[in-house]
């Protein structure tokens, strides 16, 4: 593994994590399923995961609406979870916004279709528009 990208222990170990769960389940199930057993297998390794962890959206300061983001692991990467026939150019775009709407810099997109599959984003802070907003120390902070 390459040290001197972003979090690369951590992703890391969700790869590794990923690929279990892929080789024992392989695909077919619904997203929850694997969802499931990927905190199970993360949390072999001892990962502080957040599942349905909701991302606000902010527009001018004000929350206009909020995802929910599959799996937060250790609170710097965002693991997204798909269970299509391929990942496509929506389902990166989804990942993105995860990112662009928080301070995490890092995400995964899992696919658990019929070939495994997975990609790693990084968007980096200083890409995004910090603005204070009410209420908020950090204001790109998950609740």
């Amino acid at each position: 593994m390459i040290d001197n990208y972003r979090h690369s222990d951590i992703t890391g170990l969700i790869i590794k994590s990923y690929y279990n769960v892929y080789n024992q389940l392989s695909y077919g199930f619904l997203e929850k399923v694997y969802q499931n057993a990927m905190l199970i297998e993360l949390g072999k390794f001892e990962l502080a995961c957040i599942p349905q962890k909701p991302i606000d959206v902010f527009y001018d300061n004000i929350k206009v609406g909020f995802y929910l983001a599959d799996i937060v692991v250790n609170n710097c990467v965002v693991v997204e979870i798909k269970a299509v026939e391929t990942l496509c150019g929506q389902h990166e775009a989804q990942l993105t916004n995860y990112l662009r709407a928080t301070d995490i810099e890092v995400g995964i997109l899992l696919n658990f279709g019929k070939k495994a599959q997975f990609k790693r984003k990084v968007f980096s802070t200083e890409y995004k528009i910090l603005k204070d907003r009410p209420n908020h120390n950090n204001p790109r902070s998950i609740s």
